[in-house]
């Protein structure tokens, strides 16, 4: 492990950044030094090391459905390096992985934007006098997407009818769905939102 963070940080091996990572994870992935939960953080350590490495300004590219998607294939390549000694062919797998998980994730914050930019203006011109709170509740909504009545009185600073009154104009709009089936203590989803990133 400490060969392993002396590779992450130092910085007279000059070998690009996404070529460092892509080692450092096969290297954690076979040190296996945790009982449990080695492929998560093996995982995480990509994200993070591209964060402190300034190419990335938030950890926004996540591997791991690349990488779950045909679990086999990510074995394979491991395996390759063990056994045949070929680190090629398992940077050639991670770097189409990064590649296209950038592709998606791209694409995938085209959509958020365009849908955020069509709530905008549906609420703007169907809200009436209630436009201001259901745009802040909107706003709130791309950064928590769960919310319930309570949220809502505190979010926009309205009564609890008025944040009642709010989040049922949300879920006639289609813009909130409620999850639970009951009549009280109501969780609300938006729904349009998640399946966003569900799809990616």
């Amino acid at each position: 492990m400490g060969d392993l963070e002396n590779l992450l940080h130092n910085d007279k091996i000059v070998v690009p950044a996404l070529i460092r990572i892509a080692i450092a994870h096969y290297q954690f992935e076979t040190i296996h030094p945790f009982l449990d939960g080695n492929g998560r953080i093996g995982r995480l350590l990509i994200t993070l090391f591209l964060v402190d490495s300034k190419i990335l300004e938030k950890p926004l590219l996540y591997l791991s459905s690349y990488f779950e998607r045909n679990k086999s294939l990510y074995y394979d390549n491991l395996t390759v390096v063990r056994t045949k000694n070929d680190m090629t062919q398992w940077l050639k797998y991670f770097l189409v992985g990064v590649e296209q998980t950038a592709v998606l994730a791209t694409e995938t914050l085209s959509q958020v934007l365009i849908l955020k930019t069509e709530l905008e203006q549906q609420i703007n011109q169907t809200f009436g006098r209630k436009s201001h709170s259901a745009s802040t509740l909107l706003q709130k909504l791309f950064v928590e997407p769960i919310t319930d009545v309570n949220k809502v009185t505190i979010i926009c600073s309205l009564s609890k009818k008025a944040a009642n009154d709010l989040v049922a104009d949300f879920v006639n709009a289609k813009i909130l769905r409620e999850m639970t089936g009951q009549n009280r203590n109501r969780i609300f989803v938006f729904d349009k939102y998640l399946n966003l990133f569900i799809k990616s």
